[in-house]
């Protein structure tokens, strides 16, 4: 459920960014469009 416009989600739009300090997902809701969160991946230089 999205906290910002109370819709049931069944899917998830993302964006993924890319940096020197590895890989982050933006999540965004489907239908209002908001961020709902972040999420991070470590990359070569950050050790796996």
């Amino acid at each position: 459920m999205c906290p910002h416009c109370k819709m049931e989600l069944a899917e998830l739009w993302f964006r993924e960014l890319k940096g020197n300090m590895g890989k982050r997902c933006v999540y965004f809701c489907l239908k209002c469009r908001s961020r709902l969160g972040i999420s991070h991946r470590k990359g070569l230089t950050m050790g796996l």
